[in-house]
């Protein structure tokens, strides 16, 4: 059978390529645009900061499972059909949102909106892979990351600018007419270049248990801040839930003839190892890094949600650049060692570079000090991409899946971490601060700002003022030296990736290109 990629002409590549990518562009930056209007949802839809949480959460669970049917459902259907009814949930559920009303309403259309993103997402990767010969898959990868990497930087920019000349409706409404073409578009020109069988052979059991532990999972993870972790019984119920729905689900695929999720495939080296690498290095390390580095710019150093974005945006760049150069060069060299320039990278990053964001740093340098960060991160993609597919054959669209599953819930790990890690440091540090005071030179120091303050204040009022004001100025402190500190910590999770890296170069007899 001629192979995919040479059944399309150069021009019809370019057409998919594009298709493909706006269609990965816009569902990847809604991700992070939302996140930038949540608070300014909250009086509309009549409800407080912890039910709007919901809005995120749903989208973010909903994305979660649908990516668990796009496997099965591509091998049977095709995956440019599941790309373009992706495409088609997306739009409708972004018109559906940017409408609604109610708190009930939005959660509803964004779990849509998250299966239309899962769709997208699931099998946007197989059809570039497809398209592309196999000694351009790097550049293929490449370019999928350019639009993954550099879309959710994008996001409070674009997010920020939306919001403070339009409405936060318009964060949703601006990918109806994106959608509108992009799924006419997909409709015409996107051809099936992946084989289907055209018969659905789908393990409902597995899928349900594994959904019920996902969804039970990922709650448990964004909601625990909020619930105090396991001193909270909800926590606790989702934990347990979420526990045996697993183990339940390993028991219906080990005595199920047709399981829901191919193992085998992690036993193919280049995948298995490149996906516990992925697993840590993205998920645990680089997702807490891009968590923190908004929060850094708007809770710490003050700027409004426009100005975050433009310094985001600083790091950004290189992520699109880096992303082609690392897309080229995994063509030519073992993609093992383009990965080890982002590792390192990343760890300079993580262990010197950001430890030096705080409060008294100028936002212009914090922007200059995450450039290295971009390019870490630009480096990392596409290798990881080629090299954890390229062996997978026809299993490729099964090895796209299961990267984006993992990538969620990883991800929701990381952010986890990083948002329990900041307030325990920040807790630290400001009760550091309350027992080390010297009693003589804090009354002091009080009496002072008293002093010039009862100049405009009547005494009461200035004496309460001067307290508040050392109060805040010590939790600022606090928050200054915690974010630090969590940027450092990342650096742990990362070396966990990296002995995963380490068992790659091994695997591959110290950087020898495989044939």
């Amino acid at each position: 059978m001629t192979p995919s990629y040479k059944e399309i002409t150069p021009a019809e590549r370019v057409l998919i390529t594009i298709i493909v990518m706006v269609g990965a562009f816009i569902a990847i930056l809604d991700t992070t645009i939302v996140d930038i209007v949540v608070p300014k949802m909250m009086a509309p839809l009549s409800t407080d900061l912890y039910g709007i949480q919901w809005v995120i959460t749903s989208y973010m669970t909903a994305a979660a499972v649908g990516l668990l049917l796009v496997a099965s459902l591509g091998k049977s259907y095709g995956f440019s059909k599941i790309f373009t009814v992706g495409v088609a949930i997306f739009t409708i559920s972004s018109a559906a949102c940017g409408g609604a009303t109610s708190l009930a309403e939005m959660i509803v259309f964004r779990s849509l909106q998250g299966i239309g993103e899962a769709f997208i997402m699931g099998s946007a990767q197989t059809i570039l892979f497809s398209a592309y010969p196999p000694e351009r898959h790097g550049l293929a990868m490449g370019i999928f990351s350019l639009g993954v990497s550099f879309a959710p930087a994008l996001g409070p920019t674009a997010g920020g600018f939306l919001t403070e000349h339009f409405s936060w409706r318009y964060v949703f409404l601006i990918n109806v007419p994106i959608g509108t073409l992009n799924f006419i578009a997909a409709l015409f020109f996107l051809r099936e270049l992946v084989p289907y069988t055209k018969k659905l052979v789908f393990n409902f059991r597995s899928y349900i248990l594994l959904a019920t532990a996902s969804i039970s999972l990922l709650i448990m993870l964004s909601k625990g801040q909020q619930y105090g972790w396991f001193q909270s019984t909800f926590i606790g119920v989702l934990a347990f839930v979420s526990a045996i729905s697993l183990c339940l689900y390993f028991l219906s695929e080990i005595k199920s003839k047709t399981p829901l999720i191919d193992f085998s495939i992690y036993k193919i080296p280049e995948f298995g190892l490149t996906m516990g690498f992925h697993f840590f290095v993205l998920g645990f390390a680089m997702y807490q890094i891009f968590y923190l580095l908004p929060l850094y710019y708007e809770r710490l150093k003050g700027l409004p949600t426009f100005d975050t974005g433009l310094h985001m945006l600083a790091f950004a760049g290189f992520i699109g650049i880096f992303s082609i150069i690392s897309g080229i060069l995994s063509d030519k060299i073992s993609p093992v060692k383009i990965l080890f320039v982002s590792f390192v990278l990343l760890c300079i990053c993580s262990l010197f570079l950001l430890p030096k964001l705080n409060y008294w740093l100028p936002a212009k340098e914090a922007a200059i000090l995450t450039i290295p960060f971009g390019i870490a991160m630009g480096t990392f993609f596409a290798p990881m991409a080629a090299l954890a597919l390229r062996p997978l054959g026809d299993k490729a669209g099964l090895g796209v899946a299961q990267m984006n599953y993992q990538r969620f819930i990883a991800g929701s790990f990381g952010t986890a971490i990083a948002t329990n890690t900041l307030e325990k440091r920040a807790s630290f540090h400001f009760q550091e601060a309350d027992s080390l005071q010297n009693f003589n030179y804090a009354h002091m120091f009080l009496e002072k700002i008293t002093h010039k303050l009862s100049a405009i204040f009547p005494e009461p009022l200035a004496t309460l003022k001067a307290k508040v004001l050392i109060y805040k100025w010590q939790e600022l402190m606090a928050y200054s030296l915690a974010f630090q500190d969590t940027f450092r910590y990342t650096f742990y999770y990362a070396a966990l990736g990296g002995l995963f890296l380490l068992a790659l170069a091994y695997q591959q007899k110290f950087y020898r290109r495989p044939a």
